[in-house]
């Protein structure tokens, strides 16, 4: 259905007395539904998958829950409903979706909702990019909150210090609103990205690639989507930018608000640098110098000069914002991270397994170097699943021999569901495998995630550190290797 023939939105939430959630289970969806029951509303949602932990989470908040998609949970919901709030996964030809796009009840994507409801009345604080953005807002937000600003939030990740992904202020007229810029498109009639949708008023820009090659053409495409976002900055805004990408540098060049710029030592002409990095167990310490001349001193617990950036970046925000520094410093210091994101699992038998969501070469590079700074001296072990909608493709085919070529060993996953790429537009676990042992790099493939497992229990050792990359489930490896290691040891 075209957008122009949907029901028009309420103009607030003042007129909704209940809504009902299509993907109701994912992490943000989840956490919206329960901040609506607790602004008195009436809520029930439909997925496809109800089970724990999201499923307990919904029951206790109160949200009444269908499964699975069926165009007779509308009709269960009530008719009551005034909203239909739809995930973006849920595709036009999802059979309930059908249903509520006849019902006349007006729908909208979670980002419309929230350009309409909620974001007019906050300074919005966008945190995007390719690398880094969920790391960046949940830093971000966790410094706020720990400096007594009560922010709201709203990101892709599960962070370590914060209760929940979907967070709405109890002050939130005219207060912080600290949101993960996504660039992947919003709903099926809306092909825009969420950012889109987002009134930035202060914006981090922290990297421009090509990515997700299920929806952009190539990196000019991408670039176009992110100045768009620049373009969307309210004048009285600024941007916090990276000069370390040269698509970044393109992508500002025609900002219309002052431009605050960071970057790797005497890179581009960067305003901000961090100087004096040192890497070790405990994370990261730096020196932040501003136009050459040193102001402040860093430390965190994140690792990988990639989170040096990640920090530097929320340092600059909070500084125009005009907070405490010594608080500033202080929150940033006590940040834990997020769930998959260089997180650990545990260490049967001496093995330290960490689950990690990098996927674009890219990031499986700086998170490789990363634990290699933290972990220094261990035998450092990689598996990737190639699972995204860009790994899977062969576009970054040889870009994957130099990042995983970091770990001492690799094994590597067949694709994820291939069945819709074009065979000659696939990527070759056979081929990189064959091209990493030719560059030196010890490397094995499997299809079975059993026989993964097993491989990787086998080939490791006492004192090894394994990083598991993969932006999905993986079919349950880090468990069944966490089981496998612990029958060993």
């Amino acid at each position: 259905m075209a957008l122009a023939q949907r029901p028009a939105l309420p103009k607030s939430f003042s007129e909704v007395r209940k809504v009902h959630i299509l993907g109701v289970c994912g992490t943000l969806m989840g956490a919206f539904a329960a901040y609506l029951k607790r602004q008195g509303l009436k809520v029930s949602g439909s997925d496809q998958n109800v089970y724990p932990p999201m499923s307990d989470v919904l029951a206790s908040a109160g949200v009444e829950l269908f499964q699975p998609f069926s165009p007779d949970n509308l009709v269960r919901a009530g008719k009551d409903v005034d909203l239909i709030v739809v995930g973006n996964v849920i595709p036009a030809s999802n059979p309930e979706m059908v249903a509520a796009a006849a019902s006349g009840i007006p729908y909208g994507s979670l980002p419309e909702v929230m350009e309409r409801f909620l974001l007019p009345q906050t300074r919005n604080l966008v945190v995007a990019g390719t690398h880094g953005k969920t790391t960046t807002s949940t830093l971000l937000a966790h410094v706020l909150n720990q400096c007594g600003k009560n922010p709201s939030y709203f990101f892709g990740g599960v962070s370590q210090d914060l209760v929940e992904s979907f967070h709405v202020s109890s002050t939130a007229k005219g207060s912080y609103f600290v949101l993960e810029g996504d660039e992947y498109d919003t709903a099926y009639w809306d092909k825009v990205p969420k950012f889109n949708h987002y009134l930035p008023d202060d914006t981090i820009l922290t990297s421009v690639e090509f990515d997700h090659a299920d929806i952009y053409r190539d990196l000019a495409h991408v670039k176009e989507a992110f100045k768009g976002l620049v373009s969307r900055i309210r004048p009285d805004g600024r941007l916090i930018a990276c000069l370390d990408f040269a698509a970044v540098r393109e992508v500002i060049a025609d900002a219309k608000v002052p431009i605050l710029t960071y970057g790797g030592q005497g890179g581009h002409g960067a305003r901000f640098e961090p100087r004096g990095v040192r890497l070790g167990a405990d994370g990261a310490w730096f020196e932040v110098w501003d136009g050459g001349k040193k102001v402040d001193e860093v430390s965190t617990s994140m690792s990988g000069m990639h989170n040096v950036m990640n920090a530097l970046a929320v340092w600059i925000e909070c500084r125009e914002l005009g907070l405490d520094p010594g608080a500033v410093r202080k929150a940033i210091a006590s940040y834990r991270g997020v769930k998959r994101r260089q997180e650990v699992r545990g260490e049967p038998g001496g093995v330290l397994v960490i689950d990690d969501f990098a996927h674009h070469p890219t990031a499986v590079k700086t998170t490789l170097l990363g634990l290699r700074a933290k972990y220094n001296g261990r035998r450092l072990v990689a598996v990737f699943e190639p699972r995204s909608a860009t790994s899977r493709r062969k576009v970054f085919q040889r870009d994957y021999v130099e990042a995983l070529g970091i770990a001492d060993e690799a094994f590597v996953a067949t694709p994820y569901d291939q069945t819709k790429i074009a065979e000659g537009d696939r990527f070759s676990t056979d081929d990189l495998v064959k091209d990493l042992v030719e560059a030196g790099t010890p490397s094995h493939t499997f299809g079975i995630i059993e026989v993964g497992v097993e491989q990787v229990a086998n080939a490791t050792r006492p004192g090894d550190v394994v990083a598991v990359l993969s932006n999905g489930g993986f079919g349950g490896f880090i468990p069944k290797l966490l089981t496998s290691l612990q029958g060993k040891s």
